[in-house]
This record gives C-alpha cells, sequence and structure tokens, in this order.
C-alpha cells in the first residue's frame, strides 16, 4: 500500500512537471506537435484507479482486523464459559462426593446432616464465643488497670505540684510560725515526709520548743534509722535541753550516716555549750 503511494506522488510531480512544460513560451513559436498534452487526463484516471484501490484494500484490512477481533473476544468467551462450566462441575462433585462419604459414616438422611452441621456449627461458634470473651473480658481488665493508673498518675502528678508549691512557699516565709503550717501541710498531703517532719523540728528549735523539737526529730528517726539529719536535729535539741551526752552520741551517729556533717560541727550554733567538753574536741579532731 506504501509502495502504491510513492508511485502516485511521482506520477503527480511527473504530471506536474509535463504540464509545465507543455506551456508556451512568449519567444518562441507555438508548436504543431500537441501529442504530449494527452498525457495527463491518463495520468489522473491512473491516480483515481490507484486511490480507488488503495481504498478498497483499506476496508477490506479493516473488515478483516473486526473479524479477527470478533474470533479473538468469542474464543475469550468461550474460554469463560468453559472455565465456569468446568467449575460448577467441580463443586458438584466435591458435593456429591462429600455426600456419599456422609451417608457411609452412618448419616442416613439429609436431617441427619443438617443435624451434625448445626451441632458442629454450634460448637465452633460458642468456642469462638467463649475465647472472644476472654479476649474481651483481658483488654477490659487491662484498660481497667491502664485507667487507674493514668488516674494515680495524674493524682502523684497534682500532688508533686502542690508540694513542690508548699515548699516553695516555704523557703520564701521568714515568719516560723508560717513555716510551721506550711510543714503541717506537707505532712497531711505525706505523713511519712521525713524531710518536712525536720524542717519543723528546727523551726520549733528556733522558737524555744526543744521539747517539740526532739519529739518531731524522734518521729524522723522513727520512720527512717538510716537518715543522718535527724540524728543531728536531734542532738541540737539534747544539747538545748543539756543532755550533753545523748547530744555527743547523736552527732557521732549523724556524722557515721552523712560524713558530710562533719563540716559543720563546729558551725553548728547549738553546739556552743559542747565546746569545753573533751568528746566534742574528738570530734572536731
Amino acid at each position: 500500500m506504501i509502495s502504491r503511494i510513492i508511485a502516485i506522488l511521482l506520477l503527480v510531480i511527473s504530471s506536474n512537471a509535463i504540464a509545465a512544460d507543455q506551456q508556451p513560451e512568449k519567444e518562441q513559436p507555438p508548436k504543431t506537435n500537441a501529442t504530449p498534452a494527452q498525457y495527463p487526463p491518463l495520468i489522473e484516471r491512473y491516480i483515481l484507479d490507484e486511490l480507488k484501490s488503495i481504498r478498497q484494500d483499506q476496508q477490506a484490512f479493516r473488515a478483516e482486523v473486526e473479524q479477527k477481533v470478533a474470533h479473538a473476544r468469542l474464543d475469550a468467551s468461550d474460554r469463560a464459559i468453559r472455565y465456569t462450566t468446568d467449575t460448577l462441575n467441580n463443586v458438584f462433585i466435591i458435593i456429591t462426593t462429600a455426600a456419599s462419604l456422609l451417608v457411609l459414616m452412618g448419616w442416613r438422611s439429609l436431617r441427619d446432616v443438617r443435624s451434625k452441621l448445626n451441632e458442629v456449627v454450634e460448637t465452633k461458634i460458642t468456642e469462638l464465643t467463649s475465647k472472644y470473651e476472654e479476649r474481651l473480658k483481658d483488654l477490659e481488665d487491662k484498660l481497667k488497670r491502664r485507667s487507674q493508673e493514668i488516674i494515680e498518675a495524674q493524682e502523684d502528678i497534682s500532688k508533686a505540684n502542690e508540694i513542690h508549691s508548699i515548699w516553695m512557699r516555704a523557703g520564701l516565709e521568714t515568719n516560723i510560725h508560717q513555716k510551721i503550717k506550711l510543714y503541717d501541710e506537707l505532712l497531711a498531703i505525706n505523713p511519712t515526709d521525713i524531710e518536712a517532719l525536720i524542717y519543723k523540728a528546727d523551726a520549733a528549735f528556733e522558737l524555744g520548743e526543744y521539747e517539740w523539737a526532739f519529739s518531731l526529730a524522734n518521729r524522723a528517726i522513727d520512720q527512717d534509722e538510716d537518715y543522718g539529719l535527724a540524728y543531728w536535729q536531734r542532738a541540737c535539741a539534747n544539747a538545748a535541753n543539756g543532755a550533753v551526752q545523748d547530744a555527743i552520741q547523736d552527732i557521732k551517729i549523724a556524722v557515721e550516716k552523712a560524713p558530710k556533717l562533719a563540716e559543720e560541727i563546729e558551725r553548728e550554733p547549738a553546739f556552743e555549750s559542747l565546746h569545753e567538753l573533751e568528746e566534742f574536741k574528738d570530734l572536731l579532731a
């Protein structure tokens, strides 16, 4: 088809060239031989025939392509129908085989098959239901525990913020009585707060309530026997009450529990009455 088109183009070009040659020039006289003028109609006829032939070939080619496409679609439909038929046949064969096996195993009727099937389905559903109930129960318990942990964590955070705020207020407070009230608030939140007991004992000592300070220091020691600052505070109270031997013994225990307190022995104002004692000098040495 492409070669025909090329040939037609060549003929058109040649016909144009022949037509150009047939035009008379101005300076030359007209020729008497007019035979070549008959070529263009023949060429045009040949071109029209070739175009007609090309159109017919194209229509035939299109019809052939459409026929092949139709055959391909028909083959695909046949394959799909054949596959569906084979699948249905296999399903029916499986069902028939299963029914035969059920009859051979003693299930003589469809009612027995139905009852057995219902029994199996109910058993399976019961097992699945119980399994998922256990999972849901475990999940619910975990969610409850997690919620409780979150609530407790929020309460701890709130309590910690409140305790921190009270400690900040106590650090800025200059009135001893107000400090004691703040320490009482801390002990109300956490009765086992040893630092609050020790700071309250120190405030009571500054007020001259030495017995009160001694009692608070004893409470702190009862809660934690390894807290050196509690023995230090009780030593201060004993020194103020005149129990010098008990004070020196408490100083020794305090330094043993917290060695850094040894640097504060000489600078502690509560121990001024102990400076002349040999035991106290030994502690300084």
